[in-house]
């Protein structure tokens, strides 16, 4: 017998008896790894036997997703959902959605059916019309057309501030949510692993440009007042080794209780996500999957990645929301992309837990200010539970990388640490060692491009690390 989660049981019974009243949306909010998958599964099912659906169509930001939504529908309502003759419903993408016509949409009137919508805050759009082309086709062609609509996020917001579709707004302007399981919650019922975020940072560091040299303490300071953008941050090898350090020794301490612990590294770039992968293997001496949206063989990679023991998955726009690798345990965010949306998804990825006696998900990223702002938001989430800490970087080195003269977009949606309060997580370097020292696949070669290539800048780094405690309404240096 199927044994739900407390709060599967509690959203299950409170979508089902809203519908009895006579309400036909449900928005529901669970936090990334709580199993909103399953929940809606079961309520197809239970709308099935209850005779009050005859189809269920559900859709999706991604084809990961569509197929484990596919697959969960089927083996619970034990019929097949894949769109064809005799089928009891369809999964598809939001994307694919575009691609059907007026006719399609007539099963709506014809049809007693449930319209599932996987993390709905990708489509965007009102009655006004002030939204996205996913959000504008819900609107346009099912609102107020399927009998029941159920809408699934564990990130209540879109970055551009436009209204998300089917969803109603309190006078603060947040999402009106009909069911919520946040994350705290999560992690009081072991649902989810305690977050634990270290943003690496430098406090000395030298910038030559156009025959100058300017200091700066941190990369907030440097990033602030200075011409240079974070894609040069991103692509310099000596950040991008430190993190991966320090990524490489957590992940090792998991091993030794956990086997089978993987770590994921998000890149900015397809480039970007090969020369991690050098650095990778000359670092560890370990080798690594690479996956992308332009590798035909990115899904098998994946899923051989999920049931294999190996270390290490390097992805560029591949393993995102949704995506369900439970043995993912550590993550280096060195994407480019810097919104709350794209970090929380991110995060996600490393939280799903697999029972009560699991460990904490590791996320490592540089001290870019917007992150470190959403990483205070998460504190806030869990104050218990959370605390997020700041490594400078130890070792001298001068690099050289390129900059693009205006900032990357951040339109692309793409996913943190909790101790005990005062606590700090210490975990310590090598001797330090000069960057020219180290193998680099940024070489002179062109082996590997950087993420821009307009004009050149010296980033120095001479200072060490120590850590910073961010807690809500905190904050403290110690050395």
């Amino acid at each position: 017998m199927l044994k739900l989660r407390k709060w599967q049981s509690e959203a299950i019974s409170e979508i089902l008896r809203k519908y009895k009243q006579g309400y036909s949306h449900f928005l529901c909010l669970a936090t990334p790894g709580a199993g909103k998958t399953l929940m809606a599964s079961i309520v197809a099912k239970k709308l099935f036997q209850a005779n009050q659906i005859d189809l269920v169509i559900c859709f999706s930001p991604s084809i990961n997703i569509a197929n484990s939504l596919r697959n969960s529908l089927e083996k619970h309502i034990g019929h097949q959902i894949n769109g064809r003759l005799g089928a009891k419903g369809h999964v598809m993408t939001y994307q694919s959605m575009l691609n059907l016509g007026e006719d399609y949409w007539q099963i709506l009137s014809q049809h007693r059916v449930l319209a599932i919508f996987d993390e709905i805050h990708h489509c965007a759009g009102d009655d006004f019309g002030n939204g996205n082309s996913w959000g504008q086709k819900i609107v346009n062609s099912i609102q107020g057309r399927a009998h029941y609509t159920l809408a699934l996020t564990g990130t209540p917001w879109r970055s551009d501030k436009i209204p998300i579709a089917l969803s109603n707004y309190c006078i603060k302007g947040k999402v009106t949510c009909d069911y919520s399981y946040g994350l705290d919650r999560a992690i009081q019922d072991h649902v989810c692993r305690t977050p634990k975020i270290v943003a690496i940072d430098n406090e000395k560091i030298s910038l030559q440009s156009s025959g100058e040299t300017t200091h700066y303490r941190s990369f907030e300071s440097l990033l602030g007042e200075t011409s240079c953008r974070y894609p040069q941050v991103l692509d310099n090898t000596e950040v991008i080794t430190q993190i991966l350090k320090k990524a490489s020794k957590q992940l090792n301490a998991l091993r030794k209780s956990h086997p089978n612990a993987g770590a994921l590294v998000v890149a900015a770039s397809i480039d970007h996500a090969l020369k991690i992968s050098e650095i990778i293997r000359n670092l560890t001496g370990e080798k690594s999957s690479v996956v992308t949206y332009l590798h035909d063989n990115a899904q098998e990679t994946i899923e051989q990645f999920r049931s294999s023991s190996d270390k290490w998955i390097v992805s560029v726009g591949m393993i995102s929301e949704g995506t369900d690798i439970a043995r993912l345990r550590v993550c280096c965010h060195l994407s480019r992309v810097k919104t709350e949306l794209s970090f929380r998804q991110i995060l996600g990825r490393i939280l799903r837990s697999s029972g009560k006696k699991d460990s904490a998900g590791y996320l490592f990223m540089p001290a870019e200010p917007n992150l470190i702002e959403y990483a205070k938001r998460v504190a806030e989430d869990v104050p218990n539970e959370h605390t997020v800490s700041i490594d400078r970087m130890p070792t001298a080195a001068s690099l050289t990388n390129d900059m693009p003269p205006e900032d990357v977009s951040e339109s692309i949606e793409q996913p943190y640490l909790g101790l005990q309060d005062n606590q700090i997580i210490s975990i310590n370097f090598d001797s330090p060692q000069h960057s020219e020292n180290i193998q680099s696949p940024c070489s002179d070669t062109g082996t590997y491009s950087s993420l821009s290539d307009t004009y050149n800048m010296t980033i120095g780094f001479f200072g060490r690390f120590k850590q910073k405690i961010i807690q809500p309404a905190l904050s403290t240096i110690t050395n």
